[in-house]
């Protein structure tokens, strides 16, 4: 019997064989913990971390989707800092609904194209 960290990764190894980031598409990988949200733009080609944003830094109390929201719009400038307009989006093996949803259209918002 899996448990389900163990399902998430196994849904997540099926995405990643499909997304792949680059140095002009960065891949945007979103972890969710039971109390954090975190996203990364991460350059496979390189295996390099370009930006990276959480709700720690962020600094709100708020409710969790409202602070992925506030995630989306920070990764997203500091992509547009580092002139990244076009991403492709890794859900991490989580459903999109909630808070990875509430992370990707605050990224939209922000100007990111995916």
């Amino acid at each position: 019997m899996l448990t389900t960290n163990e399902k998430r990764i196994k849904r997540h190894r099926r995405v990643r064989a499909t997304i792949i980031g680059s140095t002009e598409k960065p891949r945007l990988c979103v972890f969710r913990s039971n109390n954090h949200i975190y996203g990364q733009l991460i350059d496979d080609s390189k295996g390099v971390t370009i930006a990276s944003a959480s709700d720690i830094e962020v600094g709100k109390k708020d409710k969790k989707t409202s602070l992925s929201k506030e995630v989306g719009l920070l990764l997203a400038k500091k992509a547009m800092e580092k002139n990244i307009s076009q991403i492709v989006f890794d859900r991490g093996g989580y459903k999109y609904h909630g808070r990875v949803k509430a992370l990707a259209e605050g990224a939209r918002e922000a100007g990111l194209k995916f």
